[in-house]
């Protein structure tokens, strides 16, 4: 089996691809590319929901009464 080190790995500008981001608007996917100006501005300052960070940083027993 053999063993590859990515931190050997190099690549020229001339080598890399660029990769099309899409995403779901209003129910169909669309690249992100093809936004106005509004839209990219509020695609790219959407913050990533963490359920985990939700229910901790609530300082409630609502999640354990909802368990119940």
């Amino acid at each position: 089996m053999t063993t590859i080190n990515f931190e050997d790995i190099k690549l020229n500008d001339e080598e890399r691809q660029p990769c099309e981001v899409w995403t779901r608007v209003m129910g169909y996917y669309r690249p992100v590319s093809e936004f106005n100006v509004g839209k990219k501005s509020e695609f790219y300052s959407r913050v990533c929901f963490a359920e985990s960070k939700a229910v901790n940083g609530c300082g409630c027993d609502a999640y354990q009464l909802a368990a119940e």
